[in-house]
This record gives C-alpha cells, sequence and structure tokens, in this order.
C-alpha cells in the first residue's frame, strides 16, 4: 500500500509498482476553488527585471552580467507587462521583481510606481549591493513594496566565496537588520549544495536570531553558472528536507524551491509512524539535527506542516528580461513571449502548463500518489533529461 513505505528499497521497479496501487492513508488535496485557480490564475510571477548584476554569484542562474543586453524588455513593454498583471482581475498574482539586481534597473522606480497605482502585490528580490542602501529601503516602503528576499548561503566564508566579494557576509546582515528596522518583511533565500550543506543549522539560527521568519531553501538546480556546482544526492536531500522539517516548529516559516518533496517528507513525518519512511535517517540529517539543538536547543512545539499545491507551471511562472516565459526560473523552456502575446493567455492555454497542471508525467513521478502535493522538481527533470515532464531525480521515490 502506498500510505506506508518499505523499511529498505532494493528494488526500484518494487517501489514504482507500490507508487501505483490505490492508496490508503488520505493525502491533502486541493479545494475544488484552488484549483480553479491555479488553471486560470498564477499565484507568485517572477520577472526577470534585469540581467544587469554587481554580483558574480557562484552558483547564478541568470549568469548576470554588467550591461543591459539589448533584447531587455523597454520601460514601455515592462508597463505593458503590468497592465496584463492588472487584467487578471481579483486576486492578482503577486508579482516578484528579481533579477540580476531588480535595483540595477535606470526605471525601477518608474515600474514600481505604476505598480503601486495598479495595486499590483509586489516583493522584490534585490542583491545586496550599495543600492540597497537605507534611502533604497524606504522607497521601496513608500512604493508599497511590503517584503523583499536576500540570499544568504554559508556563514561567513562560504557565503563570502558563494558571493564572490570579500565582507558581503557582513554587509548582507546589516542590510537585513536594516530592514527589518524600517518594517520591510524580510526573507532569506538560501541555496543548497554540497558546499555549504553542513552550514544550514547556522544560517537557520544565525537568521532566527536577527529576526527573520521567512526561510526559503534553493535546492541547487544546475543550470547557468550552476552547471558545474555538486548537487545534492536524493538520499541528502532526504535528509536536508527532514531537517527543514524540524526547523519549522521555531517560528519560522519555512519553504523550499525546487524541492517539492519536502512537502512529501513532512506529510510523511507528520502522519506516519517513523519506520514507515522510506530509508533510514542519514548522516547529513543527524550532523545538522545535532548542531541545530546545539545552537538553539529543542523545541516544545510540533513542526509546522501546511499542505502547498504550487510549483513550476502551477500556479508559478517566470519571465525573463527578454519576455520569454518559463514554467520557472531554472526551468528554460520557453513558452511564448509577453511582448507579443498575452500572459493571460499563455498561461491557461499553454500545452506544457496544462500538462504539468494535470501531473501528466513520466516515470515514478506519473504514478506517484503525491503528484498533487509534490509533483517533482521540473527543472531539475528537465536539467537532467531534458523533459520537463520526466521524473524529478532528485528525489528518493524516483532516483
Amino acid at each position: 500500500m502506498l500510505g506506508v513505505w518499505p523499511r529498505k528499497v532494493d528494488d526500484h521497479m518494487a517501489l514504482r509498482l507500490e507508487l501505483s496501487e490505490p492508496r490508503t492513508t488520505a493525502l491533502p488535496r486541493p479545494s475544488k476553488r484552488l484549483k480553479q485557480r491555479l488553471e486560470t490564475t498564477p499565484v507568485l510571477v517572477f520577472w526577470e527585471t534585469t540581467k544587469v548584476c554587481p554580483l558574480t554569484c557562484l552558483h547564478c542562474r541568470a549568469e548576470s552580467i554588467s550591461l543591459a543586453p539589448p533584447e531587455e524588455l523597454t520601460t514601455e513593454q515592462a508597463k505593458s507587462l503590468l497592465t496584463q498583471f492588472a487584467s487578471f482581475g481579483t486576486p492578482k498574482p503577486t508579482l516578484i521583481l528579481t533579477g540580476g539586481d531588480p535595483l540595477s534597473r535606470p526605471d525601477i522606480w518608474e515600474l514600481l510606481e505604476m505598480a503601486q497605482d495598479l495595486d499590483l502585490k509586489v516583493a522584490v528580490s534585490p542583491a545586496v549591493s550599495p543600492r540597497l542602501n537605507e534611502k533604497s529601503i524606504v522607497r521601496l516602503l513608500e512604493l508599497g513594496v511590503q517584503s523583499a528576499s536576500v540570499s544568504l548561503d554559508g556563514v561567513q566564508s562560504t557565503h563570502d566565496e558563494i558571493r564572490g566579494i570579500s565582507g558581503h557576509f557582513e554587509e548582507t546582515l546589516r542590510v537585513i537588520d536594516t530592514m527589518l528596522e524600517y518594517g520591510l518583511r524580510v526573507q532569506v533565500n538560501t541555496t543548497v549544495m554540497s558546499k555549504n550543506k553542513t552550514e544550514l543549522a547556522d544560517v537557520f539560527a544565525l537568521i532566527r536570531s536577527h529576526g527573520v521568519r521567512i526561510w526559503e531553501v534553493f535546492f541547487l538546480i544546475q543550470i547557468g553558472r550552476g552547471s558545474n556546482i555538486e548537487e545534492l544526492s536524493p538520499e541528502e536531500n532526504e535528509d536536508v528536507a527532514r531537517f527543514l522539517f524540524d526547523t519549522s516548529a521555531y517560528d519560522v516559516l519555512v519553504r523550499t524551491v525546487e524541492a517539492p518533496f519536502y512537502r512529501r517528507v513532512s506529510h510523511q513525518l507528520a502522519t506516519l509512524p517513523q519506520d514507515s519512511m522510506l530509508g533510514s535517517t542519514g548522516p547529513l540529517y543527524v550532523r545538522l539535527k545535532k548542531r541545530l539543538v546545539k545552537l538553539i536547543g529543542e523545541s516544545d512545539v510540533k513542526p509546522n506542516f501546511k499542505p502547498v499545491y504550487t510549483r513550476d507551471g502551477k500556479g508559478i511562472v517566470f519571465i525573463s528580461h527578454s519576455g520569454n516565459l518559463y514554467p520557472s526560473g531554472f526551468t528554460p523552456i520557453s513558452l511564448g513571449n509577453v511582448k507579443s502575446e498575452n500572459l493571460r493567455v499563455l498561461y491557461q492555454e499553454n500545452e506544457v502548463l496544462n500538462r504539468i497542471r494535470n501531473g501528466e508525467f513520466s516515470g515514478a513521478c506519473g504514478i506517484c500518489g503525491y503528484v498533487d502535493l509534490c509533483g517533482g522538481s521540473r527543472a531539475r527533470a528537465f536539467a537532467h533529461f531534458g523533459d520537463p515532464l520526466a521524473q524529478d531525480p532528485g528525489c528518493l521515490y524516483a532516483s
């Protein structure tokens, strides 16, 4: 039965047959209303406002540059895009301005003013650089931006090495403190890879001590500059997911990017006996949990599991600097271009997006009972197999 997993998995075919059997343990399902919304309106739209960025991070998806390329959306094209957002009606998608560095775009304040006039909900993901200062933070708040995300990918030298700038770690902490002081909601993003996997407990304890209450952990996709960086094994992914579930007991909202299997792990840990989990607890989890308890202590609150049903292409899409629409920034398969096509039509009618939303996947993801709650990383499937509908090789169920 699918509700309880074998203690040892020696035969992948047997596991996949088990995945295809009817469930006896009920899984959370999206409401009919939410399902209908995800079919017609994205929840989050990430717009790569520019490829320009002062940083040269080792794992940069965007492969940022110092000068804007000619194909970047002009101010008028960008304003047209904002108008398309408003056409979705209520509830409108949340627009997340990313890059590169959105503050490197010369017309960013003009665009934010228009977004405010259109009553759009906007979040920003700026680079920690001299542009992100007290003055710009105040301006963001004045223009209705209520939340911002910054990246912290390790402690001290690890973060500085990944970001390519000495002293960037300390500057990031100063920026976090300043944004929180002014009342900006702060999310810290951490990309987990082999280089920093053992520092996750330290990063968590650090940002929590600074008052950050949203932590989003990106599981590396080998794309852009990150193509040659070692990603975690499926077993390590499982360990990190279990660790993240534990951290949710410390009054911090924990989210993941390109790791929807975190939801599967969280559901299992919250509802199933420990000895029914897939595989044994690995050494990475043991190390991270031990370090977490040493730094913060045990929590007397249960970890928090809240089902989420969005994934790349299902409630989430990405618009590149040139206007190309992708299922996500890590899944560079073009679905059309907003310079000449309507975003709303593309989201609702594109065949790839509809197949993603319907869970029409191959391999283990296609027969897994967690297809609604998880569905696997479409970006990792594309990076490994060139097919956004393939199984996610980063998940133990599909490895």
